[in-house]
């Protein structure tokens, strides 16, 4: 499963990007399908993930209410709507897809688990 993710750029403070999610040859609609970012120094974060199995969607705490995650399935493609950009935004975000349901829980809170498939990422840098 080959993933390609686009759509980053630089913007400042407030702004928005909408970043795309594509895999040449592989129907999305069958995968549970995440976003998730680096920023230089830190670790790979979850920041959004629909399931395949009932499209349940899941957010990572500092984004709910500013990014909003979809699918069309008539282009085989995910999107990450990002409003409200701020410069704590910046990493390079990656897609990834997964047959299952890769989530996990901690005292009741899901999130987005690391995913068996992955792409190169695309920069979103957020300027103050």
């Amino acid at each position: 499963v080959q993933l390609q993710a686009s759509g980053g750029g630089l913007v400042q403070a407030g702004g928005s990007l909408r970043l795309s999610c594509t895999s040449p040859g592989v129907t999305l609609a069958y995968y549970s399908v995440g976003w998730f970012r680096q920023a230089p120094g830190k670790e790979r974060e979850g920041v959004s993930c629909i399931m395949h199995s009932d499209e349940s969607i899941y957010y990572r705490e500092s984004v709910k209410g500013r990014f909003t995650i979809s699918r069309d399935h008539a282009k085989n493609t995910v999107y990450l709507q990002m409003d409200a950009l701020k410069p704590d935004d910046t990493a390079v975000y990656y897609c990834g897809a997964d047959p299952g349901t890769p989530l996990t829980v901690d005292s009741g809170i899901y999130s987005c688990a690391d995913m068996d498939y992955s792409g190169k990422g695309t920069q979103v840098t957020v300027s103050s």
